[in-house]
């Protein structure tokens, strides 16, 4: 009996862990950070700190407007999940070009990955001429000091 107590107790314990350590990843998240990626082998271009803090509070982004993982189409990611890195699904460096690139070549693309989902928005909020960030390649990616 006391075996199966202990196991029940230990049970619990690692069921709470695993709660506690998840919501913890979801939620700990920097005010301001660097969108660095591991896609390419050196960045040629400056990135603009991303402003997480703004975006999700004072602008009242909701999560999941960024944050996702599509089943059958549809974004089943819900607040409090795990976030992944863009490049865990989005891990080709490439920039495929061309009018007829395929729904698949711009999801595995990290580039239009990011670009549609960050400038899309930026362009949607400039077009209904509201105010919103950069929309232009170098005021995101100023160019790195000469060497």
């Amino acid at each position: 009996m006391k075996k199966r107590s202990l196991l029940v107790t230990l049970g619990i314990l690692a069921f709470g862990t695993l709660f506690v350590v998840s919501g913890v990843q979801a939620s700990d998240v920097p005010d301001t950070f660097t969108m660095k990626s591991t896609v390419y082998k050196e960045a040629k271009k400056l990135h603009q700190p991303f402003t997480h803090k703004k975006h999700a509070a004072d602008y009242k982004i909701a999560c999941a407007d960024c944050h996702h993982e599509y089943e059958g189409g549809k974004n089943v990611w819900k607040e409090g999940q795990a976030v992944k890195k863009c490049e865990a699904c989005h891990k080709d460096p490439k920039k495929p070009k061309g009018k007829d690139l395929t729904k698949e070549q711009k999801i595995a693309s990290h580039y239009w990955a990011i670009h549609a989902n960050c400038v899309g928005c930026h362009k949607e909020l400039k077009k209904a001429e509201k105010p919103t960030g950069p929309t232009s390649c170098t005021k995101c990616h100023p160019k790195p000091p000469e060497k």
